[in-house]
């Protein structure tokens, strides 16, 4: 059927066949040798006999110093016999060791046949599978030969290789009689009579297969019964000769379409003769429970659909035949109790028959999608993926195949929905009309009704199937597929159909969906409890949450995806806290990194369309409903504990808190250009809005004692106070830039210092007691700077207008900075012995230090004549009266009067 390069795999099947023989002819030998050994063992302990039992005055009379002879029971003996597990010689067991030396009559028990050493490998193993490999070969070489030189006609090509067939099976039997009454059966030379039967075998394959497919010698009614007797030999010649048949044979069965080719394929011919040799190999596995030799047909019958796939001229009928006719077979013998297949116990999921029958929908996939979802195969998908639910339904060592089967629905439907140009989805004037498909299409209708079965059949099969087993994982398997398929079913249909764009009845659907989810979750949480039933629930749970979520995203457009999945976190935590579901609470936290995810993506929500209106804009919908949800959503969760889920959603919620008020912030600052340069009123009102949720953050944590307010307070001090240095006081300084600060008092100047001032103040008391000494006097002397900034910056105003880089600083301004700063001091020293803090009275002693230094610093140097007095006069005077209100009033001197003088008597 197919060309030369198929010579190299000629060479690669044989290896492989080599490997599984090989394998399997060690495998033989060993069970041989043992069984060999066991006999022998038990020989020789039944020609042991015991004495006949003393009588009972002999007994009496017997000396204590001489023991009793010991023989074991023949149960005893039966279980002290050697075990044999690898291939060293094991020693005889001490029971049979002390009965040898007791018991003079005994013959000595044999001891196991040593391992076969390299050279008898080499001689009696290897040499003789190389030998019947290079038989199998040389056949279908000289077949090959014969078709390519033209030497032989076909009759005669076809009688010759059925003679040769003859002769290979004739000689096989004949050997393994003739061994099976000869005394050296049990040498590994008894695998030449598998090897030989196994080359007959595969000659006898190829020849009914060319007499039909290449010289038409045959009708399709006399091949296929034809290939069924080879085949049907193949199963009975390896139950008499062992895997070493089986390897051989079913690899050199499917390997025959490639060593005998023809120029044009006939898919029909291929596929029949595949379901035979399928078969034969399956019932041959299920009667010997090889599943080796199941995993190995299924691999190499899965390989066997790649053919004409990439090819224009797809053949979708033997295709689809090739797929159904596997699974049938698979579900038939391999699948463990079901039908044939074997027994097991229930409540396991067996690896072998959930992965064939998803190896078959696996190829059912393969051809939907190469043929461009042509009908046939559409419907042959369809049957197949119905079939693995009711197999799996019946067998539950076939539940494995349900995640398969929900996989490749999604891809298909995913495939048929990008199909279209992607381009034409994302044009800003919406996809062109003619050029996309239409919900009235024929395609689009047929895939309509597969996605109603689908979504029916994993929805219906996931409910119902609760309760049915005792096993955990199986009904959580079954409500895992029945949840996720129909949603993944119905985004790809939207994707498809809707193009990504608004759409009421695509969100029409989502609310029945989770009304149909949110059903069975009420139904199932008033059921006794059964194993799974609990993660079981929250999946579907899970399922009405997220169908309600794409019901909002479905109907609304741009941002409102990201407020609706906000929205689900909170409808999950009530949930959680009404129906106590462990998940559930992951689930919250697992909505809150979506969510939290998605504005990484897009920090502005809606990209351009903000808005220009300063609060009232989609930054306040797009942060602000998302934290006040995230903010209920961790009061439902801290009602049932404190844990990881309620610390990611709290978490969300301040993060969510902090980005709409810098978000708002930076709109309000740069009338809506979110990439404009930042600026003083920008800063100064971060700063603010950071010490502001500082401050609501430490009294928070003082009820809630939550790490995460506990660190969101530290984290946005730490901003607040990067802003601060880098921003204020450094990057917009209006003292070293040209930065317009506005009025005379009502100014930046106003806004970015004195009220942070103010703020830092606060957040120190806040923390006052509650944290470190250092933390808090950090704040407060941050306090202290940004309120002296304010002081300093606003005379500089008085005298140089709103740009306080313009001109030279006077006298009189020198002289007007140490009054403010005293004035300022003074201030503080007198709020300090009002409200007895020793906090602003250090703060007054710090500021008038300032004003000393400044005085003999720079007034000394700079001021003349007047103001150089005046400045010395006032410090002076100031000084006086702030040493008389130390002495009088917060450290007064209570003097002892004297004694009053004694009188006399």
């Amino acid at each position: 059927m197919f060309d030369a390069p198929f010579d190299v795999f000629a060479v690669i099947f044989a290896i492989v066949a080599f490997l599984i023989a090989l394998k399997a002819s060690n495998q033989t030998t060993e069970l041989r040798r043992r069984l060999g050994s066991l006999e022998a063992a038990l020989q020789a302990q039944r020609q042991v006999r015991p004495p006949p039992p003393l009588p009972v005055q002999e007994q009496v009379s017997t000396p204590a110093t001489e023991p009793p002879p010991l023989v074991p029971e023949p149960e005893a003996e039966v279980a002290a016999l050697p075990p044999t597990v690898t291939e060293e010689a094991s020693p005889p067991p001490l029971e049979a060791t002390t009965e040898a030396s007791t018991s003079a009559e005994a013959p000595p028990l044999p001891l196991p046949a040593p391992a076969p050493g390299f050279e008898e490998r080499l001689g009696t193993r290897w040499v003789v599978w190389i030998g019947g490999l290079a038989l199998a070969l040389g056949g279908f070489f000289m077949v090959r030969y014969s078709i390519e030189a033209g030497l032989l006609g076909p009759g005669v090509r076809v009688f010759l290789g059925g003679l040769f067939a003859a002769a290979l099976l004739g000689a096989g039997e004949w050997t393994r009689r003739k061994e099976s009454i000869s005394s050296i059966a049990a040498l590994p030379i008894a695998n030449i009579p598998a090897i030989l039967t196994a080359a007959g075998t595969a000659v006898a394959f190829a020849t009914v297969y060319a007499a039909y497919a290449l010289y038409g010698f045959l009708v399709p009614a006399t091949a296929f019964v034809l290939l069924g007797i080879v085949a049907m030999g193949t199963l009975a010649a390896a139950l008499l000769h062992g895997p070493a048949l089986a390897g051989l044979g079913v690899v050199g069965a499917f390997a025959t379409p490639v060593l005998v080719s023809s120029g044009k394929p006939d898919y029909w011919a291929l596929y029949v003769y595949l379901a035979i040799v399928t078969a034969a190999s399956f019932g041959l596995a299920r009667i010997r429970l090889w599943r080796w030799l199941a995993v190995t047909s299924i691999v190499f019958a899965v390989l066997w659909i790649f053919p004409g796939l990439d090819t224009g001229d797809l053949h979708v009928a033997p295709h689809a035949f090739h797929v159904i006719s596997g699974f049938v077979l698979a579900a038939l013998l391999v699948v463990c109790g079901f039908m044939f297949g074997p027994d097991i116990e229930d409540g396991q999921i067996e690896p072998v028959s959930s992965s064939a029958l998803g190896a078959y929908l696996f190829g059912a996939m393969l051809i939907v999608l190469s043929s461009a979802h042509a009908d046939l195969s559409l419907i042959a998908f369809t049957l197949l993926v119905a079939a693995t639910l009711f197999v799996a339904w019946r067998a539950d060592a076939a539940v494995g195949a349900l995640g398969a089967a929900a996989a490749t629905v999604f891809i298909v439907f995913a495939e048929w929905a990008v199909r279209a140009n992607p381009d034409m989805l994302v044009l800003p004037g919406g996809p062109m009309p003619g050029i996309t498909p239409t919900a009235i299409d024929s395609a689009v209708t047929q895939h309509l009704v597969m996605a109603a079965i689908f979504a029916a059949g994993f929805g219906t099969a996931g409910f119902f199937a609760q309760g049915r087993s005792h096993s955990a994982i199986m009904p959580v398997v079954w409500s895992a597929a029945g949840v996720a398929t129909p949603i993944a079913i119905l985004i790809a249909l939207y994707a498809r159909i809707a193009h990504l764009d608004r759409s009421i009845p695509f969100a029409i659907l989502a609310v029945l969906l989770a009304a149909a989810f949110g059903f069975a979750t009420e139904t199932l949480t008033r059921r006794e409890t059964r194993p799974g039933l609990a993660i079981s629930t929250a999946l579907f749970a899970t399922g009405t949450l997220g169908a309600l979520a794409l019901a909002l995203t479905f109907a609304l457009e741009k941002g409102w995806l990201t407020i609706a999945l906000a929205l689900m976190s909170l409808g999950t935590a009530w949930i959680a806290l009404q129906r106590p579901i462990p998940f559930l609470r992951w689930l919250a936290a697992i909505f809150a990194g979506i969510v939290t995810a998605r504005i990484l993506y897009d920090p502005r929500i809606v990209g351009d369309a903000v808005g220009t209106t300063p609060i009232l804009n989609w930054l306040l919908w797009g942060y602000g409903v998302p934290a006040a949800s995230f903010w209920a959503a961790s009061h439902f969760l801290r009602r049932r504990g404190d844990d990881a889920p309620l610390r990611m959603v709290e978490s969300a919620a301040i993060l969510f808190t902090a980005l709409l008020a810098f978000m708002e912030v930076r709109h309000f600052a740069t009338g809506g250009d979110m990439i404009a340069s930042p600026s003083l009123l920008e800063a100064a009102l971060q700063v603010c809005v950071a010490l502001a949720m500082a401050i609501g953050l430490e009294r928070l944590r003082l009820r809630s004692h939550s790490i995460v307010h506990n660190v969101g307070a530290i984290v946005l001090t730490a901003i607040a106070g990067l802003i601060s240095v880098f921003g204020l006081l450094i990057l917009e300084n209006p003292l070293l830039w040209r930065i317009d600060v506005g009025g005379v008092v009502f100014n930046l100047l106003l806004l970015g210092y004195a009220l942070p001032a103010v703020l830092m103040l606060l957040l120190a008391y806040a923390v006052a007691g509650e944290r470190g000494k250092v933390y808090a006097n950090t704040i407060a002397g941050a306090a202290l700077v940004f309120a002296l900034a304010y002081v300093t910056l606003e005379i500089r105003r008085f005298y140089h207008g709103p740009f306080l880089t313009s001109g030279e600083t006077t006298g009189a301004e020198q002289y007007t900075y140490s009054i403010g700063w005293l004035a300022f001091g003074v201030v503080l020293l007198g709020t300090g012995i009002l409200v007895g803090s020793e906090r602003a009275r250090l703060a007054s002693a710090a500021v008038i230090a300032l004003t000393i230094l400044k005085a003999f610093v720079i007034d000394m140097s700079t001021l003349t004549g007047v103001y150089r007095a005046l400045s010395f006069m006032g410090l002076g005077i100031v000084l006086v009266a702030i040493g008389w209100l130390y002495q009088r009033i917060l450290f007064r001197r209570h003097v002892t009067p004297p004694p009053a003088p004694q009188t006399g008597s």
